[in-house]
Order: structure tokens, then sequence, then C-alpha cells
């Protein structure tokens, strides 16, 4: 075409052609994910996409509401967790964290204690530990909490032995070393073995 001056008008077109892209990144988050791609803070599931030039970036994006559970439990010397296997010794609060799902454990370790006692007695024993009367000689125990109570026992069997004696005016008893003047029965207990006069 001809301008007013009667001279040719030329167009020049400088022209690049790019190719386009697509990228997809598939993302699992905990309550929300920020987007490196366009600095935006998503708290929902779903796709969004950015456009840069011919480049597209799309986000496939899974958000999961973060939970916790709390256990509160009690042992002695040790607690093994069966969520994470872990062997704790002393109290104190634990975490364990699985994807967005955290489970607490509130300890309480109670050392374990052990009290003896030794007794003897005769035919039988009740222990006011358990209100148990035992009869034959043994250890006993008996649990409470993180305390044992223990019984070493020695059951006797009680014997009775009878003397006749005459005497006169008194008598010295050996079995107790006490003089008699008067007739009678008298009875001296060593131990779980009675003797009778």
């Amino acid at each position: 075409s001809l301008n007013a001056a009667g001279c040719v008008n030329t167009a020049t077109l400088d022209l690049t052609i790019n190719s386009s892209s697509n990228t997809s990144t598939t993302v699992s988050a905990c309550d929300s994910y920020t987007w490196a791609a366009n600095s935006v803070t998503y708290t929902a599931s779903g796709t969004y996409t950015v456009n840069t030039g011919c480049a597209t970036e799309e986000l496939v994006l899974t958000i999961t509401p973060s939970t916790t559970n709390s256990t509160s439990a009690s042992a002695c010397d040790s607690y093994t967790w069966s969520v994470n296997g872990t062997t704790y010794t002393a109290s104190g609060t634990y975490t364990s964290v699985t994807g967005c799902a955290t489970e607490e454990l509130v300890l309480t370790i109670t050392p374990s204690t052990t009290n003896s006692t030794s007794v003897s007695a005769c035919d039988s024993y009740t222990w006011s530990a358990n209100s148990t009367t035992y009869t034959a000689s043994g250890t006993y125990s008996v649990t409470t909490g993180c305390a044992t109570e223990e019984l070493v026992l020695t059951i006797t069997p009680s014997t009775t032995n009878s003397t006749s004696v005459t005497a006169c005016d008194s008598y010295t008893w050996a079995a107790n070393s006490t003089t008699y003047t008067a007739s009678g029965t008298y009875t001296s207990v060593t131990g779980c073995a009675t003797e009778e006069l």
C-alpha cells in the first residue's frame, strides 16, 4: 500500500514461538500447604493451577486435618507403648506422629518396692497384708500397685507333753524352773511345745 507521500509501507514481524509446558505435582499435607509456585497457602483439597508465560503448573492437593489422641497410663518400673514399640522408664508426656495423626502418652512410672517379713508361728498364721491364713511354711507375696509385701513363714506344729509327778512338800519343775508347793495341773509353753505337769 502507498502512503500519502507515495511511498510503500513495509511491516516487519519479529515472531518467537515458545512451546507450552504443563507440569503437575501431587501433594498431601496436614491442615494447610503453601505452594512455592505462587506463594499461596491452601487449606482445602483440590486442583490448583498457575500460568507463567507458556508454562502451566498444576497442583493436585490433598489436605488432611490433624488429629491428636491422648492416653494416660501408669506402670511399675517401665512401660512399652504399643503405638511405637518404645519402652519408657521415666514419667513424662511422649508423642508419636504418623501422617497427620498425633498420639500422646501421659505416663506415670512408679519404682517397684519389696518389703520382706519373716515370721514363725505355731500351726497357722493369718497375714494382715491379705487376710489369708496359712498352715504351711513357705514364702508368700501380695502386690498392691507397685509395692510387694513378702512373707517368709515358718509353721511349726504344736506339741503337748504331759508328765505326772508325785512329790513330798514341794517340786521344782525343770521345764520352767518353778517350785510348786500345791497339787495341781501346770503348763509351760516354749515356742510351739507345751509341757504339762
